[in-house]
């Protein structure tokens, strides 16, 4: 697949680091059942210059025992030669620690490129053995057209008391995709993991049909085999771009950004059985009232229903749409929770649901200025949800831009994120190499 035609199915997504960064200036409407935000403080936590620590995160944040966070940026980093020289690195993992002075950020490790990877768009998440597991889109092994597939990567901290700038950690890679049945390219999903310490995830092309694969990495005497769940055909949706969710049972959960019975995209479910995985689709998006492009990932609530989220349709000018999938009895029912306020600029990754079952998310281009939003989702217990919006990203930018990933809540109920671009706009072509941002209630 040429590199034109890989970016072509990433049309649902939002802030690949080549992604154009001048976008239209959008007017939010007024909506029944929309309130501001009230009494919350937005600040931003770090600016990102593009150097080593980074540019463009995609991703959201984890937090560790010790309330450090962790996370990615698209690029930056390490400024070697070949592709990591044309975009200023290939990515960063970092850590941010608090201190009384603030959150001070340091970069963890910096992908080289090559065999090592190139440009994570995925969260960190801790995994088996210790350490943080995520994906980079390329690197790797060539095999796509002349360029790189991704891999699958482990970073681990350095086992003395590192007192630099610059602690970098140690990089494993677990695999490294070729294009084939395997799939190639994962992009925003997280990775997750069974009891047993398999890791599963998504890629977004590649597989039997060149239009994505669900996989599986085991470990086997110190190194991982790999072994494809399902390969998505154009009929049963195709380019997965977020990643998978288990049941009780061990059955797995996810979306497909795009095509599926309407054209519009699908959320499936993966029936697990001692003879393999049995696709089953639990709903097609029909591209208008219901959504348009189920980029982000899925939630459960305690119940076992499913929440998600998509870019573009729905009533409100076409912003994207939060849904429900209610789970009767193993029969499952769609309803659509609410219609975003914008033009084709949704959210792109999962939503979070805090422990009280109020839903949170971002949008990329959303909003009162059209640059993005932080917004919250209450159910009323009447069937309706009261959308409050949290934070409206400005045209000026020192606030952030293009938020792509997703909302961490803390046990403060703090909300913490990243924006994709904004931030020093002398950094970045003009537009910002983005932030890490903070409201407090």
């Amino acid at each position: 697949m040429t590199t034109s035609a890989r970016r072509h199915a990433l049309t649902f997504g939002r802030g690949v680091w080549e992604s154009a960064l001048a976008l239209a200036l959008l007017c939010a409407l007024p909506m029944a059942g929309m309130q501001s935000a009230q009494a919350q403080t937005f600040s931003v936590v770090h600016i990102f210059t593009g150097g080593g620590d980074g540019a463009i995160p995609q991703a959201g944040l984890t937090m560790d025992a010790a309330g450090n966070f962790y996370g990615t940026t698209s690029s930056g980093g390490y400024m070697g030669s070949g592709e990591c020289r044309t975009r200023n690195g290939c990515g960063v993992v970092f850590k941010l620690t608090h201190k009384s002075s603030g959150w001070i950020l340091t970069p963890f490790y910096a992908f080289q490129g090559g065999t090592d990877g190139n440009g994570p768009l995925s969260r960190v998440v801790p995994g088996p053995g210790g350490g943080l597991y995520g994906t980079t889109y390329s690197g790797g092994s060539p095999g796509c057209s002349g360029d790189t597939c991704g891999i699958v990567y482990r970073v681990t901290p350095q086992a003395r008391v590192c007192e630099k700038a610059f602690c970098s950690g140690t990089e494993t890679v677990l695999y490294r995709f070729t294009d084939g049945s395997d799939g190639a390219n994962p992009t925003w999903g997280d990775l997750n993991f069974d009891q047993a310490g398999n890791i599963y995830g998504t890629a977004l092309q590649g597989g039997d049909n060149n239009v994505g694969a669900v996989f599986k990495l085991s470990p086997s005497q110190g190194s991982w085999t790999e072994s494809t769940l399902y390969s998505f055909a154009l009929e049963t949706g195709a380019y997965p771009q977020s990643g998978v969710i288990f049941d009780s049972a061990g059955n797995l959960y996810g979306a497909a950004s795009n095509y599926g019975l309407y054209g519009s995209g699908m959320i499936y479910q993966l029936l697990a059985s001692a003879s393999g995985w049995t696709e089953r689709t639990l709903y097609s998006f029909q591209g208008t009232t219901d959504g348009l492009g189920p980029v982000g990932g899925l939630v459960f609530d305690r119940a076992g229903n499913l929440y998600g989220a998509t870019v573009a349709g729905g009533t409100g000018s076409a912003g994207g749409t939060v849904y429900k999938l209610t789970n009767l009895h193993g029969s499952w029912s769609f309803a659509t929770l609410y219609s975003l306020i914008g033009a084709y600029g949704g959210p792109d990754d999962s939503l979070t649901m805090d422990a009280a079952g109020n839903l949170y998310g971002t949008t990329y281009e959303d909003g009162a200025y059209g640059y993005g939003s932080v917004f919250k989702l209450a159910p009323q217990g009447d069937g309706t949800w009261l959308y409050t919006d949290l934070h409206d990203f400005t045209p000026r930018s020192d606030d952030g831009r293009w938020p792509v990933g997703s909302v961490f809540i803390d046990a403060n109920g703090n909300l913490f994120g990243t924006a994709s671009g904004g931030g020093n706009r002398s950094h970045c072509d003009t537009v910002g190499c983005g932030v890490v941002w903070e409201i407090t209630p």
